[in-house]
């Protein structure tokens, strides 16, 4: 009998063992009128690109890995910064090059999610790749070309170029990570999430329990309405913008065609981390769905305004650089 008891009283005691050590602490917080708080500037800045490159394997990395492939990075910034030699000069004529590294502000540090370091952004397919249709991404090959090697008139040009969105997918959906400008703030109130994405300040509103707008509504960053899962809010945007269905960036390129749909997920994990997750369902574009999740982290930066030099001066000179080299 004794020791009957004894057993009992030791599985107890290992169960709440168990459970303290792995509960999470942070309980949430709520807004004033009853939600699950997601609100403050975040950032997704990272080393981590939405797929994975060659020379990782598996999705979670070593320590190791992570200090090599960092210090790669430095020397990549160190060589566009400094492209050459003390003295020497671009030849007249030639390309003066781009941004310098006082524009850039990637991050420096690779994902860090359940104490391991990510390879990759997407988390399925397994192999950290974008399952795309490769027929479709040819078909619109004209379309992509066309964009940054036309200058006929400044709608060939790309959204980011025009000022319209920000570069590749950094406002979403899905919200992914570029070479500079990874702040969101969330604000909250009944009914309603907008997310202010400090890339070409683009002003996501996400409607609570509604219904999505007519099929032949399709704003810039998609019609995206939300509902809450406990504390996890859940977020399904359709109806993208066909002048947006093509997305670059220095870290991923994306297809978003006619009819695909993205599920996001935000759930505040501790005081300074929201995980966010999302899918892709697009079979268009991509032979299967395709996943991935990122740390959104707390920052005390300020969101400025994005002042986008492009639009105010590049155009004119990039269509005007196209009409003299046409005499």
């Amino acid at each position: 009998m004794e020791s009957f008891v004894l057993n009992k009283i030791l599985l107890i005691s290992l169960f709440l063992f168990t459970s303290l050590s792995f509960s999470n602490d942070y309980t949430q917080t709520k807004t004033w009128f009853g939600d699950p708080d997601l609100q403050g500037v975040w950032t997704n800045a990272s080393l981590t690109s939405l797929e994975r490159p060659d020379y990782f394997e598996t999705l979670e990395i070593s320590d190791e890995q992570v200090e090599l492939a960092k210090k790669a990075s430095e020397s990549s910034i160190e060589v566009l910064d400094n492209p050459y030699e003390d003295g020497e000069t671009p030849e007249s004529g030639g390309d003066v090059g781009g941004y310098n590294a006082a524009w850039m502000d990637p991050g420096n540090d690779f994902i860090r999610l359940d104490g391991s370091y990510r390879s990759s952004v997407i988390t399925y397919p397994e192999n950290g790749k974008l399952p795309r249709r490769l027929t479709r991404w040819a078909l619109e090959g004209p379309f992509i070309y066309r964009m940054f090697t036309r200058a006929d008139h400044p709608e060939e040009r790309s959204l980011g170029e025009r000022c319209i969105v920000g570069f590749g997918s950094s406002g979403g959906p899905p919200m992914l990570n570029v070479l500079y400008n990874n702040h969101y703030q969330i604000v909250q109130s009944p009914g309603y999430v907008m997310i202010m994405v400090e890339m070409n300040h683009d002003a996501r509103i996400i409607r609570l329990d509604s219904n999505h707008n007519p099929d032949n509504m399709k704003p810039w960053l998609g019609d995206s309405v939300g509902y809450w899962e406990g504390n996890t809010l859940v977020v399904k945007t359709k109806n993208h913008h066909p002048q947006q269905k093509f997305r670059a960036g220095i870290r991923h390129q994306i297809l978003m065609m006619e009819g695909a749909e993205v599920i996001e997920r935000f759930k505040r994990t501790s005081e300074n981390e929201i995980l966010y997750q999302f899918e892709v369902n697009d079979n268009k574009a991509y032979r299967d769905t395709w996943k991935g999740e990122m740390p959104l982290r707390s920052t005390n930066e300020k969101i400025y305004e994005y002042a986008c030099h492009e639009g105010n001066y590049a155009m004119a000179n990039i269509l005007a650089g196209a009409r003299e080299e046409e005499k």
